[in-house]
């Protein structure tokens, strides 16, 4: 387990006001760089995410996704509609280092808890925002959610066959794209902060973060005519990638090939069909229904394995696509060594991740599992006198 006093946001207090995914999911990785996350719950039920399920699983009476994304931080229960609670929440955040909210634009002003209000309780405090689409423009009052994101991003037409129509990805990614972007700006801020001794705010939304995870595909298309992305009409994987970038199935599963010059897979494969495009790289996109249907009929008749006896020492990009079963019994997995067991008072006991990062060759781990609505009031009040 890695001590404390080892990671670099060491001693830095969180105040998260935010729930459901992106806000929590930014003050999971500052917790997971050893920052204190004090979560502020509604009394009354808590952060909605403790009933967003992904399953029919349930553990300790919340969800999965709730456990997932809340590990080791604490939570205080204040009503936002009570004086005595709010001018409590106000004294807390003299001591914060940093605030996450993502409550819809106006919201938080009503509260009086506003980037503008609350530096004048603490000018030192990293005040962080994420909303749906920014904070102004038509679509301010929509519901910040990431499927509605995703929809209003473009993201959807980069998915699936060209004849499918828009298919989302299946992860909110939108949310934790926008969480990982404000991370990424309290960073800097903090680091500002350590240099000019002023905090700041920091703003993102989830189509903000949708927009910068395009910023390739888009950059081509502002540059090209604004020609509209078009997906192979057979196994896409990338829209604007030509054959034979795509996914194939194999006679005992499904082998990924990615960047490869036709002749060098050709000649590999041992498939003279591939001939007429060989010395035509311009074919390779404008012709890739018909290349990657050919190449598709050919991985058909051989094993994963077969096929990676033959490509892989020939350094051609390719891999075998794993379930989750698959991946978690690999040694390549293994050695990452990313899963930990976390655990509350009331004996729950959860399954999951840890940090993405190492830190001085060590990969962050913690013991407690999320907390219970207001599980640490009595504590935290006595702390900083609430």
């Amino acid at each position: 387990m890695t001590r404390d006093t080892d990671l670099p946001l060491t001693g830095l207090l969180v105040v998260d006001m935010s729930q459901f995914l992106s806000g929590p999911y930014c003050s999971l990785r500052l917790m997971d760089l050893g920052a204190r996350v004090i979560k502020i719950e509604r009394p009354d039920g808590g952060d909605l995410s403790r009933r967003l399920y992904l399953s029919d699983t349930e553990i300790g009476d919340d969800s999965t996704i709730f456990h997932a994304i809340n590990r080791a931080k604490e939570s205080l229960s204040i009503d936002l509609k009570n004086a005595d609670d709010l001018a409590a929440l106000r004294k807390l955040l003299e001591s914060a280092d940093v605030l996450i909210q993502n409550f819809r634009p106006g919201v938080i002003e009503r509260l009086g808890l506003d980037y503008e209000t609350v530096r004048n309780i603490n000018p030192r405090l990293v005040y962080a925002s994420i909303s749906g689409y920014g904070e102004e423009g038509p679509w301010v009052k929509r519901p910040g959610q990431d499927l509605l994101a995703q929809s209003r991003s473009g993201v959807m037409w980069l998915n699936g066959d060209e004849d499918q129509g828009p298919v989302p990805f299946g992860l909110a990614i939108g949310d934790m794209l926008a969480g990982a972007a404000a991370a990424q700006g309290i960073l800097a801020a903090l680091v500002r902060r350590g240099i000019t001794g002023k905090g700041g705010h920091v703003e993102t939304s989830l189509l903000e973060a949708l927009i910068d995870l395009q910023f390739e595909v888009l950059t081509t298309h502002l540059n090209d005519g604004r020609r509209l992305p078009k997906r192979a009409g057979f196994r896409s994987a990338h829209a604007y990638l030509s054959a034979p970038y795509g996914v194939y199935p194999a006679a005992d599963g499904y082998l990924a090939i990615a960047m490869t010059p036709i002749p060098r897979l050709a000649d590999l494969l041992e498939m003279d069909e591939l001939a007429p495009y060989r010395d035509d790289p311009s074919s390779w996109f404008t012709a890739r229904d018909d290349i990657k249907a050919k190449i598709a009929a050919r991985i058909a008749t051989k094993t994963i394995e077969e096929w990676l006896a033959i490509l892989e020492p020939a350094d051609i990009w390719c891999a075998k696509v794993l379930d989750w079963n698959e991946l978690l019994e690999s040694e390549g997995f293994g050695v990452l060594d990313m899963l930990q067991t976390v655990k509350r008072d009331d004996d729950v006991t959860i399954h999951t991740t840890r940090s993405p990062l190492r830190i001085d060759g060590v990969r962050p781990s913690f013991t407690r599992a999320a907390p219970k609505i207001g599980e640490q009031n009595i504590a935290i009040r006595k702390e900083f006198g609430l």
